[in-house]
């Protein structure tokens, strides 16, 4: 193996079956990696060898330069995140001698804030589906569950009915590097998703919890055709991507006083930094919510909570 390409196919075959990455991630990887690739190749830096010797520090913050004139911090972060991870599994493999990727620091600048929704514009979500037909209840129970346990969309459509304890008030996740976490769930996710269960029909595959109109699991891109369909009812007719109900969980729990340990083991957050975004939203206007409104199960003035 002398080509940086091969040695690079072996470091996505390494994340995909040792590390577990999702394809999404996995994806994300590959097209980055790809890109630098072709970048090594018109510099005529293609193998493992002038890689090794010839390839500086320098360069490599040349080659994020040249791709912030096109990308967003983001992404520029994302590109340098990949290319520091093939370093260092090459260096460890011994096809590198040294890891310059470890002495080019992130681009800095200023980190968006994630975007939520209000409680009551949460409430006020949650009871938009039609509770008189079965895909209404689903959407219902849907935004109950990616809400009121604070799923990934990707979490929430991967969950077969086994992983619900709807007795105990329970839910079973598979997150991100294949771990496995419990998250409680109040009690109107409870009773959506058993409403939910009552009004669907038999299907081919009984296992899914979230089924489409064909019987066949929900997908991502469907969860967030069905938040922006129903978003626009909202008064305030936000837009929101189906995370931000993730984001909506945990920035109503940290200002209901949550550690933020507490809901990192919710979260499913491998690293502390991830959820300390949350302590930057303004936490005075959401305590002032919280005196009429709570998200984790009790009964509000309104008669639902999210």
């Amino acid at each position: 193996m002398t080509l940086v390409s091969d040695a690079i196919n072996l470091y996505l075959d390494y994340l995909r079956d040792r590390r577990k990455l999702s394809p999404h991630t996995l994806k994300a990887y590959e097209t980055d990696l790809a890109h630098w690739c072709g970048f090594l190749r018109e510099a005529q830096m293609e193998t493992l060898a002038k890689l090794n010797s010839q390839y500086e520090p320098a360069r490599l913050r040349h080659y994020l330069a040249s791709r912030g004139d096109s990308l967003g911090r983001n992404s520029v972060c994302r590109h340098l995140s990949a290319i520091r991870g093939f370093l260092k599994h090459a260096r460890q493999q011994g096809w590198l001698e040294r890891d310059i990727g470890k002495l080019v620091p992130t681009p800095k600048g200023r980190r968006s804030l994630p975007q939520f929704l209000k409680i009551e514009e949460i409430q006020e979500l949650i009871e938009a589906p039609d509770s008189t037909t079965w895909m209404g209840r689903r959407d219902r129970a849907l935004f109950e569950i990616l809400y009121g346990a604070g799923l990934r969309v990707s979490e929430g459509v991967g969950l077969d009915i086994e992983d619900i304890d709807l007795n105990q008030g329970w839910v079973r996740v598979l997150g991100k590097g294949n771990r496995e976490r419990l998250v409680p769930l109040g009690t109107p996710a409870i009773q959506a998703v058993r409403d939910y269960l009552e009004s669907r029909t038999p299907t081919a595959d009984p296992r899914p919890l979230f089924l489409n109109f064909r019987g066949g699991r929900l997908t991502t891109r469907s969860v967030a055709r069905i938040l922006a369909r129903h978003l626009v009812r909202l008064a305030s007719s936000k837009s929101l991507s189906p995370h931000g109900l993730r984001h909506s969980f945990a920035t109503h729990l940290l200002a209901a006083g949550a550690d933020l340990r507490t809901i990192q083991e919710l979260l499913g957050h491998s690293r502390l930094s991830t959820t300390q975004r949350y302590t930057h939203v303004d936490l005075g206007t959401l305590l002032d919510e919280y005196r009429v409104a709570h998200p984790l199960g009790k009964k509000t003035t309104n008669g639902h909570t999210g």
